[in-house]
């Protein structure tokens, strides 16, 4: 015989949130977000009207309790990372406060897929809706999920085509040579009242000064030191300066008037992604776009220095460059071409300092068994001394003839190799505009226009390379006609001013100028 079965029934209790059932009716905890996506006065004013409205509405309502208006300003909805009130609203559903949240639309929750149903299943997941009013979508409903993904996908394409419309406009102007830049954080530079850039007199004099420190041989960090022992303030205002603060402002084109637009881009449209344009995109270099701070020849010297500075090369070995000593990285061995370095010697209580070839300092690691001396400092700058006491001596024989080359260098045919060179890259300019959308021609036309540049830099390079070695003899010609008698001390403003290389052999020493003569000196 069955027995019978008495089933009854217990109705659910709908909840919303992480409340849990009680007895008595509890209020639902209800949350509102809003958010403009830029800071213009007409779109402040609406979101000061979300909040006012949502305030009210949530009040308005006798089953409801309003636990917060969340609101984000001129805040992009492409990605969460810098939605402070967003990211404080999500952390507080997962706390236990709130039960539901209300938001204008998708787009205003956010613009990006990903985030959008990440965050939406997590609440989800914890009974929380979101109410969408605008697409009146309840997350919490059964077709709620499928609504929002297409939804929320139509508001991320109209996201990324608002972007590929603003990379376009930017290209468009950047093509039209009309440069923009932000000046806020910019030594040397402001805005006028039409925006274009102009000059601060006391900011271009630091600009001057560290081109001329880099120049006189100091190295990024004795430069930083100097501007900060000064009180001398950065682009930002800071009393505190970064050896890249240093290398930025010696190695910007705009500082000579120019301007190289596009030197990044943007890869990733939700993420606001920007990278070094290393060829990926079309760059537009701007020449003459406003007034220079800095001579284009000191420039273009200041960037044959870098390279060298970075690229100290000895038998294929590369050193780092010192500028501690005026002797540092400019003393060679003449067996295996590496650098001396200056080493402390403490020879049972004798302490001495000499300079050695790095090779045979670093026998092992280098795995050269350099036979090359070891010559103390004292003697080393005895050879210094004696060399340009030489030059001294034989300065009217020595000046006549490095005048003269000088005249023949300057002499040659830069203007006409640079007027050749400018009318090949017009020429590649005009079949870039007749090339359409013929992929491999660009490619081609592209690879051509970035060959002649460079061909234009090496001559302008070189050009400013022989107005240098002209100064050069001119400064040696003016300190030796200032001289009235021979040196008696070692001076390192003199080394860092004359000489250009010394290389250390078993019986001499070769004592190289930067004016382009050399002197041998028993040793």
């Amino acid at each position: 015989m069955a027995l019978a079965q008495n089933i009854t029934v217990i109705p659910a209790r709908r909840t919303i949130g992480t409340q849990k059932p009680a007895e008595k009716v509890q209020k639902t905890r209800v949350a509102a977000y809003c958010r403009v996506s830029t800071e213009f006065e007409e779109q402040e004013s609406s979101y000061e009207v979300q909040v006012e409205h949502y305030t009210a509405y949530i009040k308005n309502n006798p089953e409801w309790e309003l636990v917060e208006v969340y609101a984000d300003d001129g805040i992009s909805a492409t990605n969460t990372a810098k939605r402070e009130a967003f990211n404080r609203m999500i952390q507080d559903c997962r706390d236990g406060k709130i039960d539901l949240i209300l938001t204008k639309s998708i787009s205003r929750f956010s613009r990006n897929t990903v985030d959008c149903l990440k965050y939406t299943r997590e609440l989800k997941g914890m009974n929380i809706a979101v109410f969408f009013e605008k697409e009146n979508i309840n997350t919490l409903d059964a077709k709620g999920e499928v609504l929002m993904t297409i939804m929320a996908a139509l508001a991320q394409q109209e996201s990324e085509s608002l972007s590929a419309n603003v990379r376009l406009g930017i290209q468009f102007r950047n093509q039209q040579g009309k440069v923009q830049v932000n000046h806020n954080r910019f030594l040397g530079y402001t805005k006028d009242e039409d925006g274009k850039l102009i000059i601060v007199p006391e900011e271009a004099g630091i600009v001057r000064r560290i081109y001329a420190e880099y120049m006189d041989g100091r190295s990024f960090l004795q430069i930083k030191r100097s501007l900060e022992a000064d009180g001398i303030l950065n682009g930002a205002g800071n009393a505190k300066w970064h050896e890249s603060n240093i290398k930025q402002i010696l190695t910007n084109e705009k500082y000579i008037g120019d301007a190289l637009l596009q030197k990044t881009y943007t890869v990733n449209t939700l993420e606001k992604k920007r990278v070094a344009n290393n060829g990926l995109a079309p760059k537009y270099y701007v020449e003459g776009s406003h007034e220079a701070i800095i001579d284009k020849d000191i420039f273009l010297r200041v960037q044959a220095e870098i390279v060298r500075r970075a690229n100290i090369l000895t038998d294929g070995k590369k050193r780092v460059y010192s500028s501690r000593y005026a002797l540092s990285s400019i003393v060679f061995c003449g067996h295996c071409g590496d650098i001396f370095r200056r080493v402390k010697w403490n020879n049972r209580g004798c302490k001495s300092t000499v300079w050695r070839c790095v090779s045979r300092v670093l026998k092992k690691s280098s795995g050269i068994d350099c036979p090359a001396r070891t010559i103390r400092e004292e003697e080393l700058h005895v050879a210094v001394v004696t060399s340009i006491n030489d030059a001294w001596s034989q300065k009217d024989s020595i000046l006549p003839v490095l005048q003269e080359n000088i005249r023949e260098v300057l002499e040659s045919d830069t203007e006409e190799r640079l007027a050749t060179v400018d009318t090949a890259i017009r020429e590649k300019q005009t079949e870039l505009l007749d090339a359409g959308k013929d992929q491999g021609r660009i490619d081609e036309i592209g690879d051509a226009i970035i060959s002649l540049r460079e061909r234009r830099q090496d001559i302008l390079t070189e050009a400013a390379k022989n107005t240098e070695l002209k100064e050069r003899v001119d400064d040696l010609a003016s300190f030796l006609d200032e001289q009235t008698e021979a040196l008696t001390e070692y001076s390192e403003t003199l080394v860092r001013r004359l000489i250009e290389k010394i290389t250390i052999y078993d019986k001499k020493l070769t004592v190289e100028f930067k004016s382009g003569f050399s002197i041998d000196v028993d040793a």
